[in-house]
């Protein structure tokens, strides 16, 4: 059966482009763009605009709009590899994760808007490498609380979930951090200041079993 979708190649100036860089150019604006109106609201050719490229590269490079979502949650699984090396202790991955609301807000805006679409997982392009690195922090909560740092009655899996919407909360909640705490959400001060209280709130729950 044929693919009901072929590429089209590129026009000839188009393809003299450096491959990588053009690829990397996607991947800013998809990000962008989907962490501006999520999956179900970006536009391809919103997303070629920002990357200042022939919309018909993005059908070549990422085979459309999945194949480009897709693709960058394999950059996020590979950034997040380089954030939180094996071994970084709970405390200070969920530092690392709240600070990384100062870089790379766009990219806890698309998990938010992903949720906020979210269906099932028959309909979610994401769903199996983001249910495979949450299974990785159940499974350090679980030996934890073997470990007898964590009480028997605590339920890893919700706590997993908490600790993710806390990490987020600055971008996916300003307006209730500016309310409560009077202060910008944005700003890089508070961020710190936010990220250094999730890490010695993960210590007094007994995430860091040193």
């Amino acid at each position: 059966m044929p693919d009901p979708k072929p590429r089209r190649s590129p026009k000839p100036q188009d393809r003299q482009r450096d491959p990588e860089r053009t690829r990397a150019l996607i991947l800013d604006a998809a990000v962008a763009e989907f962490g501006a109106h999520g999956y179900a609201g970006a536009r391809i050719a919103e997303i070629a605009a920002r990357a200042g490229v022939n919309v018909q590269l993005i059908s070549y490079y990422f085979d459309g709009k999945e194949g480009l979502y897709q693709a960058v949650s394999q950059q996020w699984q590979q950034r997040r590899r380089e954030l939180v090396p094996p071994g970084t202790a709970l405390p200070e991955q969920l530092r690392t994760y709240a600070m990384e609301a100062a870089h790379n807000a766009a990219g806890a805006r698309l998990l938010a808007w992903t949720g906020l679409q979210y269906t099932g997982p028959a309909d979610d392009p994401e769903h199996t490498p983001r249910t495979r690195m949450l299974g990785e922090g159940v499974q350090q909560l679980r030996e934890l609380q073997e470990a007898g740092h964590l009480p028997a009655a605590l339920d890893p899996q919700c706590l997993l979930v908490m600790l993710m919407a806390a990490a987020m909360a600055p971008t996916t909640l300003p307006h209730v951090i500016e309310g409560v705490c009077d202060t910008d959400p944005r700003s890089p001060e508070f961020i710190a200041h936010y990220a250094d209280q999730m890490a010695l709130l993960a210590r007094h729950l007994g995430l860091d079993p040193a």
